[in-house]
């Protein structure tokens, strides 16, 4: 889906709309994409994504190849409300939409928090994206801010999974990990949108990443996103990437591993996030397809 919106100087930017970590365009997390953003300044950029309504939109500025065969691009990502550092989902379809237009290989997203490496694939479903994250670290949240959060989250300490331990991990965004005891309880997703609105707004958490283990390598996740506009991310990269960081930090996996994360299948929007945890204290890998959407 193709739409066109003013620019800054008065002309017209094509806006794509694709779904990431889906394969045909049903399930999976909408992102706006402009390839060409040039001469859209920042306050374009807001209105644009607010336009769109989708929990992100990524800007790409420039581009340029570099010595090495790499095509280098200054890289932007808005919510609905605000400019946020790192967005995967929408550098998966921004990757993925390139790839249908001829620019492959290995790409290198200049964004907020550093460099990101995307390699595009070809599929039998068409192109696949893996992007590289910056470097994650997990740390041990305040107890009281995981008493607001449990209590804006309707949870009791009952309500954890004690294999997993309540962090904050970080691979582009920071995201409160919280580990639910039961996929029941994962399920029954409802919460206080002023009350953890505020926490993460102080806290500087971009989702709260809730998971829950079907076993040591697959897990249903769960993304609240109230500081960008939107109840709940259906797929959510960055926070997979810091969940990554956050299996491998704490010793919950024995790296090299890959990892499936089911995420959106109670908003009727099925994704599926293939994360690669090497050894070592480098980035991580995500991997998904994208499609354009057709509604």
């Amino acid at each position: 889906m193709v739409s066109s919106m003013p620019s800054s100087d008065g002309g017209l930017v094509e806006v794509l709309r694709y779904a990431a970590f889906t394969a045909d365009g049903m399930g999976g997390n909408p992102a706006g994409v402009v390839l060409d953003a040039h001469d859209v300044d920042a306050g374009a950029m807001r209105e644009i994504a607010a336009e769109v309504g989708f929990s992100e939109t990524v800007f790409l500025t420039d581009r340029r190849v570099d010595p090495a065969g790499r095509t280098l691009m200054t890289t932007r990502y808005f919510s609905p409300l605000a400019e946020v550092a790192f967005c995967g989902h929408a550098t998966v379809a921004a990757a993925v939409a390139l790839a249908e237009r001829g620019v492959e290989g290995i790409l290198v997203f200049r964004t907020g928090v550093g460099d990101v490496e995307v390699r595009t694939t070809p599929s039998a479903s068409g192109p696949m994206a893996t992007l590289t994250s910056v470097a994650p670290y997990v740390v041990t949240p305040d107890r009281a801010d995981v008493t607001e959060a449990l209590g804006a989250l309707g949870w009791g300490p009952e309500d954890l999974d004690p294999s997993f331990p309540v962090r904050v991990a970080f691979a582009g965004n920071e995201h409160l990990v919280l580990a639910a005891s039961s996929a029941a309880r994962l399920s029954a997703l409802d919460y206080d949108v002023p009350r953890l609105t505020a926490l993460m707004a102080a806290r500087g958490w971009t989702t709260v990443a809730l998971i829950h283990a079907v076993s040591p390598t697959e897990f249903l996740a769960r993304n609240p996103f109230p500081v960008g506009g939107v109840f709940e991310d259906p797929a959510t990269g960055a926070a997979a990437a810091a969940f990554g960081g956050y299996l491998r930090g704490l010793g919950l996996v024995r790296a090299p591993v890959r990892v499936l994360i089911r995420q959106g299948e109670d908003m009727g929007r099925p994704s599926r996030l293939l994360v690669d945890i090497p050894e070592g204290d480098g980035g991580i890998q995500v991997t998904g397809a994208a499609a354009p959407m057709t509604s």
